[in-house]
């Protein structure tokens, strides 16, 4: 596997633990819940050492609008299919100008 290959695969996996700690937080009560806190703040870390790993193959810019935009994107789609908030039109259109923003910065590599 390339190095690039490896580093998309890193920054995938940080945008997925970036999902998890968001969805998370709504658990931790204002950090007054020590086990969803905790599980927080590590869901937090991994991504972060994540991210921090597909930096060495990746420039910084495309990193961090990848990591956003997949947390914004995911959180949203958790919150619809989970939280039972709104989907509305416009919602999702947005949503899906990230991810098309996302996929092109992947296509620019």
């Amino acid at each position: 596997m390339s190095a690039a290959s490896r580093a998309w695969l890193w920054l995938a996996a940080a945008g997925l633990l970036e999902i998890a700690w968001v969805a998370l937080l709504k658990r931790t009560d204002g950090f007054t819940r020590p086990l969803p806190s905790l599980a927080t703040a590590a869901a937090i870390a991994l991504s972060f050492v994540c991210m921090s790993q597909s930096l060495r193959g990746l420039p910084m810019g495309t990193v961090y609008a990848v990591w956003t935009g997949i947390g914004a994107a995911g959180a949203l789609a958790w919150g619809i299919a989970m939280e039972g908030e709104p989907a509305g039109v416009v919602r999702v259109l947005c949503v899906l100008m990230i991810l098309a923003g996302v996929a092109g910065l992947k296509w620019a590599e």
